[in-house]
Formats: structure tokens, sequence, C-alpha cells
């Protein structure tokens, strides 16, 4: 039988491993914020640049 200071070591661990697990999970389903992008200060051979100019 394990001692009471192994469990609680244990179960401190499985509780720090969990916590805000559902925060997480939702916040990953969400995605990327939208965001404005300004061509202007973007660079010279940007993506944001490139899908401006079509």
């Amino acid at each position: 039988m394990s001692s009471i200071s192994q469990k609680t070591k244990k179960r401190r661990k499985i509780r720090l491993k969990a916590n805000g697990k559902q925060q997480k999970k939702a916040r990953a389903a969400q995605g990327t914020p939208p965001f404005p992008i300004d061509p202007a200060k973007a660079g010279p051979d940007s993506a944001e640049k490139a899908s401006a100019a079509k």
C-alpha cells in the first residue's frame, strides 16, 4: 500500500494536468481571432500584399 504523501503527489499531478483542459479545448476550437490586415504596412513579398493586389 502506498503512503498518503505518494497518493497526494499523484493526485496533485493529475489535477495540474487536467486543469483548464475544457477552456483550452474551447479556445482551440474557436481558432485564430480575425484581425485587420493593412497592406500598406505589409512587407514587399508578403502574402497579404499579394492577396490585396488581386
